[in-house]
């Protein structure tokens, strides 16, 4: 088991980026890889310690294929921090139910950009990969989102 990493830079401040991370009319626009969508009466933000993220990604093409996120906040320092648990059941490589955790870093990378860490896991080898490619695609996304 191993942990993911991604370090990325966004073009946008940091309360910008933040905040698509935790309005959620801008979290449906962007949040899911390319292919999926989050409908905005699936999602429920409470941002804060001991609050809560639940929202659905939908597949476009096959709207009966869904991915319902459910997640508690164990750490939050706006703009800043957000840290979360996510416990997950069914998956491949997994026995019973796995608790992943997601860290999320907001810093100034200067110029009126912001470097974003994200640290999750625990993940297999399979998991990771299809992980680090969602958070990728998904990016795409929020870099339009953020542009605008």
């Amino acid at each position: 088991m191993t942990q993911l990493k991604i370090t990325r830079e966004f073009d946008a401040p940091r309360e910008l980026v933040y905040r698509a991370f935790t309005d959620p009319d801008q979290l449906v626009q962007w949040f899911g890889p390319v292919g999926f969508s989050v409908p905005r009466e699936s999602v429920e933000l409470d941002v804060r310690v001991g609050g809560h993220e639940r929202f659905t990604m939908v597949k476009d093409d096959d709207p009966s294929f869904v991915a319902p996120v459910s997640a508690s906040y164990s750490e939050v320092v706006e703009n800043e921090l957000i840290v979360g648990f996510e416990d997950v059941e069914g998956l491949p490589g997994f026995e019973g139910i796995t608790r992943f955790e997601t860290r999320l870093e907001f810093a100034d990378a200067g110029e009126g950009r912001t470097r974003l860490t994200i640290v999750q896991g625990p993940h297999n080898e399979e998991i990771l990969k299809d992980a680090e490619a969602g958070w990728e695609s998904s990016f795409t996304k929020l870099d339009a989102l953020l542009a605008a």
